[in-house]
């Protein structure tokens, strides 16, 4: 008779010490507070809020265990400067691009963008099935840095200017920002090229110190207000078909995290490259619109002029591979995939 009783008092006590399990558990896990610099504003359009959500994601999926505080740009390292910081362990991780660390690690941007490089389909192909991944991690590794691409940017326009280019020869004398490869392809039609933070790009236009510019895709264009200076934007990104964000973590900071907190932060990225491509994706012919209605024209380069470009590209390829050979034995790497990759390309796409 005694006999439910007793169970239902054994279970209740097991239950308990379930909670008490539980909650010692969660005590003990290892929490982590990370500080992440950051080369971009959380005020730009998708790729601000890409990484604002994705710490929100890793904090969540860890239940809190690791947090990642954001900073805006020059909060805590100037925004060109994070991959130093982060390395010597500075700060614990930043949001950037392969791009931004051009003067230190100039081949590193083949994971950034590349002059009539691949779509974001050819572009994951070769980083995650065609060994461009491992050669990412193996470089970074050097310095103590831990990448993950975490974020995807679409297509780019590939300049603003106040007049019409009527020829490439115009081109010649105008200072202009410019990203990665496409800045030495456009040096070779005589622009003087600088490369500046997504902040610094207005009022360098609006005081003349730069002629004209390029950034990303129209809608990241227009939440920095360029239609308002310079009235012709022309298409297409040649020098950015896609393009890869980061975030680097210090070395010695991802290894004092658990399993469990590395494969949150590395989800936390793997949907965030799907939630930026789709959300950007879907915002552009809106944005295009919004520019034509403030009095922007939109142009497209001839075959002719896109031609003349891809040649200076591959100029400044190979310049590059025969002065630099980690240049070359990534080029050479990245040019393999693509060749494999073709016959794909060709048989299974629409032109």
């Amino acid at each position: 008779m005694r006999l439910k009783p007793l169970l239902r008092a054994a279970g209740l006590a097991m239950l308990a010490g379930g909670l008490v399990l539980t909650a010692a558990s969660g005590a003990d896990a290892k929490r982590e507070r990370w500080k992440l610099a950051s080369s971009y504003g959380s005020n730009l359009d998708v790729i601000g809020a890409n990484i604002t959500r994705t710490l929100k994601n890793i904090d969540v999926a860890t239940d809190g265990s690791l947090k990642i505080q954001f900073f805006e740009p020059g909060a805590l390292v100037p925004a060109l400067q994070v991959f130093d910081a982060t390395s010597t362990g500075s700060i614990d991780a930043a949001y950037s691009s392969a791009g931004f660390h051009a003067g230190k690690l100039p081949h590193m941007i083949f994971f950034a963008s590349v002059p009539f490089g691949p779509s974001v389909n050819e572009y994951f192909g070769w980083l995650v099935g065609g060994g461009g991944y491992e050669i990412y991690a193996e470089e970074y590794g050097k310095y103590n840095v831990v990448p993950q691409v975490c974020g995807i940017v679409v297509a780019e326009s590939s300049g603003w200017f106040r007049k019409p280019i009527n020829s490439l020869d115009e081109l010649r004398g105008l200072k202009m920002r410019f990203y990665g490869l496409g800045a030495k392809v456009m040096e070779k039609f005589g622009v003087s090229t600088q490369l500046l933070a997504g902040g610094d790009i207005y009022p360098a236009l609006e005081l003349g110190t730069i002629d004209a510019t390029e950034f990303s895709y129209p809608s990241l264009d227009k939440s920095l207000g360029f239609y308002q200076i310079a009235k012709h934007d022309y298409f297409p990104g040649w020098h950015q078909q896609a393009s890869l964000l980061e975030v680097i973590m210090n070395g010695d900071k991802w290894k004092s995290l658990t399993d469990g907190q590395r494969k949150s932060v590395e989800m936390a990225c793997g949907e965030a490259n799907i939630w930026s491509m789709g959300t950007a994706e879907a915002k552009q012919g809106e944005a295009i619109a919004f520019h034509q209605s403030k009095g922007v024209t939109v142009h497209k380069w001839s075959d002719a002029e896109i031609a003349k470009f891809e040649a200076a590209w591959k100029e400044v390829a190979a310049e590059q591979a025969a002065a630099d050979p980690n240049f070359k034995r990534i080029y050479d790497a990245y040019t393999e995939f693509r060749t494999k990759y073709a016959p794909w390309k060709d048989l299974g796409y629409l032109k």
